[in-house]
């Protein structure tokens, strides 16, 4: 749920997410692997010293290896995170809209080198005749968007909507389109949903639950509202420290903004619904049915799918951009995932593809490191230490 974060999120980036100490909630059929046995002690080590709060899971070949719920979902109404919890996902959502615009594409409806002026009105003339539905996906538009409103509080999916359709037209063109860039260009994630829009006359959500989460069978999975998360039991509340060290609920507390530079201000409870493109809710299960959907052709012919997760911008050895997602090269086999991160708020999935491993971290609570849990998980299932913490 950070409509700003438009590039997978860098590793060597430490996002503090974690959590109460609560009971592990296994799963029957939990096997005693080498790859769930050591991983599974570092969660309950972490869990123990009241370090983290969420949902992990790993799955080999669509059977659960290892499943663990830890902390609370809701701490005013005493409700634990299970299994079956849906998290919001921040910029691990971001995926949905890239799968979107290939299926659009691979029913003839769209290309990918179309320009943007091509389905969309309202754009400065070079944005909209230069910059590439492709461009956009590729994370190498040469746009910037005007600093972000993180204090304002917003309160129906209207709101967001229009909001987030005048922000994309005040993109601007600063770079060459096509040339890589560190920046993480808000427009690069709101753009793409709203050709999605144009071209399916359906708003982006409605699209994504139909085409994506129903497809999958994702049944715990969706874009909920503010006043949804609220209510519903089955969803986790976001635990995020404030400026003066104390831990509070997010969606209670709107007044309260995180301390930490790279979040500095956010409450991800004031965004009502996520933007158009970025965030929404899942389970754990869910997000293994989505990994498997975009290999069996549930989503996407295999052609297609391959054009989501090409290697196409180096990031480093041995990573680099996809469409929303990160291609790495770990251990002599692929890895493609996508993080995600707000306060109170920790997403991340991962498939690897060659050995058929599906892993997924869901966390709603500022604490330990996304990124060494990440790491760990990697280490689990491929053998190979990619660092931690500040490395990597």
């Amino acid at each position: 749920m950070n409509p700003i974060t438009s590039q997978p999120v860098d590793r060597r980036r430490v996002l503090a997410l974690g959590g109460l100490t609560a009971a592990a909630v296994p799963l029957a059929g939990l096997q005693d692997t080498p790859a769930a046995g050591d991983y599974d002690r570092y969660l309950r080590q972490l869990a123990a010293a009241g370090r983290f709060s969420g949902v992990v899971l790993l799955s080999h070949r669509g059977r659960t290896v290892l499943s663990r719920a830890y902390g609370m979902a809701d701490e005013q109404r005493r409700i634990p995170n299970q299994p079956g919890t849906a998290f919001s996902l921040s910029s691990a959502g971001k995926p949905f809209c890239a799968v979107a615009v290939l299926q659009l594409a691979q029913r003839g409806k769209l290309q990918l080198d179309d320009p943007i002026g091509k389905h969309l009105s309202g754009f400065a003339t070079e944005v909209a005749e230069q910059v590439t539905i492709h461009h956009l996906l590729s994370g190498c538009s040469g746009l910037v968007s005007p600093p972000e409103e993180v204090r304002r509080v917003f309160h129906s999916r209207d709101e967001v909507h229009e909001f987030f359709v005048r922000r994309a037209r005040q993109a601007r063109l600063v770079g060459v389109p096509w040339v890589p860039s560190t920046e993480h260009a808000e427009a690069e994630a709101i753009i793409p949903p709203l050709v999605v829009e144009a071209v399916s006359g359906m708003t982006y959500w409605d699209y994504v639950q139909k085409h994506i989460f129903d497809r999958c069978g994702m049944t715990g999975s969706g874009f909920f509202t503010r006043d949804q998360w609220l209510r519903d039991p089955h969803l986790a509340h976001p635990y995020m420290q404030v400026a003066d060290g104390r831990v509070v609920d997010a969606l209670h507390h709107l007044d309260q903004g995180s301390p930490f530079d790279y979040v500095l201000g956010k409450n991800p409870g004031r965004a009502f619904i996520d933007a158009p493109g970025d965030g929404g809710f899942a389970t754990a299960p869910d997000l293994v049915r989505f990994v498997r959907a975009l290999g069996d052709g549930t989503l996407l012919d295999r052609p297609w799918a391959d054009v989501l997760t090409a290697a196409r911008i180096p990031h480093g050895s041995g990573s680099f951009a996809g469409y929303g997602l990160v291609a790495d090269i770990v251990g002599g086999q692929w890895m493609f995932q996508r993080a995600g991160g707000n306060p109170g708020v920790g997403a991340n999935w991962s498939s690897y593809p060659d050995t058929g491993w599906t892993g997924v971290i869901l966390a709603n609570r500022d604490g330990a490191s996304l990124i060494d849990v990440l790491a760990q998980e990697t280490l689990a299932v491929t053998g190979v230490w990619t660092g931690g913490g500040a490395g990597g």
